[in-house]
């Protein structure tokens, strides 16, 4: 008797999904808790495990269809239930001549390999054998990293001089392309995409939206990464990046100014007296925004290592629901992209939201009067107006800059 595959809950407030992708094919066998399916939230991919070990027999929905939790997917048969067929046609196929036995490799019964969907889209793209990749994740499973190094190397070796490389076979003619052809593809948005363009379309309905600017000189920041770097990664294991001191910075001025850590909600202000930072990390799928729980009580290693560990996570797709959900405040980081400037859109219910950008020499009047080259880099914070008046806008945003222009406030706690 088969038994259904069903939508896993997805987390609160959430009640469907997208179906994205089908890791698992009728006739492949599958092991208990193996995924067979990926599903697109409005903030992550979810992976479909199998309840059971067998054969899948039956796939009920299509790639690009909504499902709701609950609903039936699959439908899969225990032990080798389905297997026959894949028995009967072995046996129906001629034996293949001796040559080609001979030369078959002893594991060509392997199971298929198992992706997930940043894997499978990496493999696709470099245009790779998965089987021939040697994996370095759970259970020796493949990670996106393991692909982009072998395409590293497989473009290594093809630019690599060699007297003894054989002429390539001529080829195929490639088709024609017509001068002046215009093309055009459509291609349809993830449902990610299609959240982040909702939300972020609402916050410009909803919200007061205005920006308010000030550059700070990073000269302080960057001789203590210099002077530190080698002793803080010897001792936790990270590197002493830039988005702590501008965490425990936002911190600092949210206390000073509780109202840009704060929320609408109805008719009703809601205060926190702690500060979830939500940092933008950017995904295959787009660019999602996991969540530092209660960044003020952490220590720089801390955050840093929270920080690397989202990066590294939004790359597999392995983020949960859970650390996508709240934030009270959210740090964005546009200048590892090269931007100079930008006005970012605040991530609702949020009401603020801090942008940071490149690191750029240029010339500062100093307070002798000197003028010196100083590593500037430009703020921005955009604020809901309903909430936050531009007087406190601006003083939360000063108070982080002179928490980086001396980083000792940061220790002394002012």
């Amino acid at each position: 008797m088969a038994t259904d595959v069903q939508v896993p809950a997805l987390g609160e407030s959430i009640t469907e999904a997208t179906l994205g992708e089908w890791l698992k094919q009728p006739g492949d066998t599958v092991d208990r808790d193996e995924p067979i399916a990926s599903l697109e939230t409005d903030k992550v991919a979810i992976e479909v495990p199998s309840p059971i070990a067998g054969t899948l027999d039956e796939q009920l929905v299509a790639v690009g269809d909504t499902i709701e939790v609950g609903a039936v997917i699959a439908r899969i048969t225990a032990g080798a239930g389905a297997a026959p067929k894949k028995a009967e046609a072995k046996e129906a196929a001629p034996p293949p001549p001796p040559a080609a036995a001979k030369d078959a490799p002893a594991d060509s019964a392997a199971q298929p390999l198992t992706l997930s969907p940043a894997v499978r889209r990496a493999v696709l793209e470099h245009g790779l054998d998965p089987s021939k990749i040697a994996g370095s994740g759970k259970d020796g499973r493949l990670t996106k990293d393991d692909v982009l190094a072998a395409a590293k190397a497989q473009k290594a070796e093809a630019h690599a001089p060699s007297m003894e490389r054989a002429e390539p076979a001529p080829s195929a003619p490639a088709a024609a392309v017509v001068a002046g052809e215009r093309r055009e593809e459509r291609v349809r948005m993830t449902r990610l995409r299609q959240t982040i363009a909702s939300r972020l379309k609402e916050a410009q309905n909803t919200a007061a939206l205005l920006t308010t600017f000030n550059d700070v000189d990073m000269t302080e920041v960057m001789d203590a990464r210099k002077k530190y770097k080698d002793l803080f990664e010897k001792k936790h294991g990270i590197r002493l990046g830039f988005m702590g001191f501008f965490v425990k910075a936002a911190c600092l001025a949210l206390r000073d100014v509780p109202s840009v850590n704060a929320q609408i909600d109805g008719d009703e202000i809601v205060y926190h007296d702690y500060v979830d930072v939500s940092v933008a990390v950017s995904a295959p799928n787009g660019l999602v925004v996991p969540v530092i729980r209660n960044a003020d009580q952490m220590s720089f290693a801390e955050i840093e290592l929270t920080i690397a560990d989202f990066g590294k996570r939004a790359k597999d797709g392995s983020l949960s629901m859970d650390e996508m959900r709240g934030g009270t405040f959210t740090v964005s980081n546009g200048g590892v992209f090269g931007s100079l400037l930008s006005t970012p859109i605040i991530n609702p219910p949020q009401s603020a939201v801090l942008g940071m950008h490149r690191i750029e020499q240029r010339p500062v009047v100093m307070p002798d009067g000197s003028i010196a080259a100083r590593p500037m880099m430009y703020l921005a914070l955009s604020y809901d107006h309903r909430l936050i008046d531009g007087r406190e806008a601006v003083t939360a945003l000063v108070r982080m800059k002179e928490a980086l222009e001396d980083p000792m406030r940061l220790l002394i706690d002012l």
